[in-house]
């Protein structure tokens, strides 16, 4: 996907990231953070992801997939939700911090795709069936390896469905592309 997102901007919200867990983690406080430029300002979906910089190994990664408050908040909190809020894993603590990169994916809107139409690496899948949902950023396929249909029926496991839901009528497969960027070692 192309850059919409200048240097400065990218860089400016890794740091409101890393800001705001560090602030989080040591007063239990949020912070608020301005900003009079509007590609910031403006209500987007996003994912925040945290690994560790010795071995890359997840250590939490939530997100919205619609969008809720303007891009500078929403990655605020979502940083902080990735790092207390994140099921699989215990909460962060304030020393492990620095030992943490983090990475940001900013998403388009929503739409509705055929499973024909899916793109591995391309698109990120939302499915949706009765109550059950499950999200797939686009660079999980990629990452590890699926094709088309695995990551279809990955989605359906994810979701907590049986493999192939996604084929049935009352499911609702929707896309999204995702500019992602991340922090680099010993950069911030």
């Amino acid at each position: 996907m192309k850059s919409h997102h200048s240097a400065e901007n990218r860089l400016k919200l890794l740091r409101v990231a890393r800001k705001s867990l560090e602030n989080y983690l040591e007063d239990v406080k949020r912070t608020e953070f301005t900003t009079e430029t509007p590609e910031l300002q403006t209500k987007r979906a996003v994912f925040v992801t945290l690994r560790k910089r010795d071995s890359g190994d997840l250590r939490g990664c939530i997100g919205q997939s619609e969008p809720r408050y303007p891009l500078i908040e929403a990655v605020s909190r979502t940083a902080i939700s990735a790092a207390v809020d994140d099921s699989r894993f215990p909460q962060v603590k304030l020393n492990e911090l620095a030992n943490l990169l983090i990475e940001i994916n900013v998403l388009t809107p929503m739409f509705v795709i055929t499973p024909e139409n899916v793109v591995v690496g391309k698109h990120g899948l939302l499915l949706s069936k009765g109550s059950c949902r499950g999200l797939f950023l686009p660079e999980v396929a990629v990452s590890r390896g699926w094709d088309r249909l695995t990551f279809l029926d990955e989605l359906c496991r994810k979701a907590d469905l049986p493999r192939g839901s996604w084929r049935d009528a009352d499911a609702e497969l929707q896309a999204f592309e995702s500019e992602s960027w991340e922090e680099i070692e010993n950069a911030l």
